[in-house]
C-alpha cells in the first residue's frame, strides 16, 4: 500500500507541469507585450543617446576647427602687415629686425599645420586663388600665376584664404 507521502510526492510534479504547460492568460500575455514595449523603448533610448553623443562630438569638433581657423586668419592679417612694412623701406636699420619676426610668424604658423599657397609659375586655380588683375604676356602660358599680390595659406586641404595673384592673358591679337 501507498502511504500518502509517496502519492502526496507523486502528484506534486503533475500539479507542476500542469501549470507550466497551462496556456498563459491575457494578463500574462498582457505583461508580457508591455514588457516588450519597454524594452524596445529602452532600446530605442540608448540608440538616441548615442547618436546625440555622436552628434555632439562633431559638432563640438566643428566649432573648435572654426574658431582655430578664424584665430589663425587674424594671424595672417598680421603676417601681412609685417610684409607690407618690410616692401617699404628695405635701407631701414629695423629691416632685419622685421624680417627675423616675419620668419617666427611663418615658423608659428607652419607648426600649426598652416602652409603660404600660390607661386608664380603656378596654373590658375579658382579654388586656391582669387585673381585680381590680368597682365596680358606672350612670356607666360595663358591663365599662369604671373605675380602674387597677397599670399595666401591652407591648413591642410582647407583653404584659409586664398591668394590674391595676378594671372597671364595672351595678347590679344588684332586691333
Amino acid at each position: 500500500m501507498q502511504s500518502s507521502r509517496e502519492s502526496d510526492g507523486n502528484e506534486q510534479p503533475e500539479a507542476q507541469q500542469q501549470v507550466a504547460e497551462a496556456p498563459p492568460d491575457e494578463g500574462q500575455r498582457d505583461l508580457a507585450a508591455e514588457l516588450a514595449q519597454m524594452e524596445d523603448r529602452y532600446k530605442r533610448a540608448l540608440a538616441d543617446l548615442d547618436n546625440y553623443r555622436k552628434r555632439s562630438a562633431r559638432e563640438t569638433e566643428r566649432r573648435v576647427a572654426e574658431g582655430r581657423e578664424a584665430q589663425l586668419r587674424d594671424w595672417l592679417e598680421a603676417v601681412d602687415s609685417v610684409e607690407r612694412a618690410l616692401l617699404m623701406e628695405l635701407d631701414n636699420p629695423v629691416f632685419e629686425g622685421l624680417r627675423g619676426v616675419l620668419e617666427q610668424m611663418e615658423a608659428i604658423l607652419a607648426g600649426q599645420g598652416v602652409q603660404r599657397i600660390a607661386a608664380v609659375g603656378e596654373r590658375f586655380d579658382p579654388e586656391r586663388h582669387e585673381a585680381v588683375g590680368v597682365r596680358y604676356t606672350d612670356e607666360a602660358p595663358d591663365h599662369t600665376v604671373v605675380d602674387v599680390a597677397r599670399s595666401g595659406f591652407a591648413l591642410g586641404d582647407r583653404i584659409l584664404r586664398p591668394a590674391e595673384v595676378i594671372v597671364s592673358r595672351a595678347e590679344p591679337s588684332g586691333g
